[in-house]
């Protein structure tokens, strides 16, 4: 009796194959299995999910992450924070002496503005201009 929805594709799924392993110089059988399609599509994709499986986690686990293009370390993107960190500081210490070596030029070539040293303070925070005294070993 044939069920609703059961043509004549879910009926091939369900017919059984014998496979037969044979020794071909004695003619003797060396194995038999009894399948359906229907078994050979599950067991082939459950070998596919199970290979991929074992290939993600060979790969994730394993050194060879590091052939992956794009992919890098969590030390080398702590190098890189360094080194964007000093080419920053680089950076700014050119700006700075750029900015020295204009003023002087600006100053040898008369194009001065003069400074109001009356106005000028220094902050309590910025003590860099502030020399440091120098104090004297005693002998004993």
């Amino acid at each position: 009796m044939a069920l609703p929805g059961d043509g004549p594709s879910l009926r091939r799924l369900k017919n059984k194959y014998r496979l037969v392993i044979i020794n071909e110089d004695t003619f003797e059988e060396v194995a038999a299995f009894k399948l359906t399609r229907w078994s050979v599509y599950i067991s082939l994709s459950i070998c596919f999910v199970v290979l991929v499986g074992l290939t993600i986690v060979l790969i994730a686990f394993t050194p060879l992450k590091l052939y992956i293009p794009g992919y890098g370390t969590a030390d080398k993107a702590q190098q890189f924070e360094k080194l964007k960190l000093r080419a920053d500081s680089i950076e700014h210490s050119l700006m700075t002496k750029q900015q020295y070596i204009d003023d002087v030029e600006k100053i040898l070539k008369g194009n001065t503005v003069p400074l109001d040293t009356t106005t000028l303070k220094i902050s309590s925070d910025d003590k860099s201009f502030i020399p440091k005294k120098k104090t004297k070993k005693r002998r004993r």
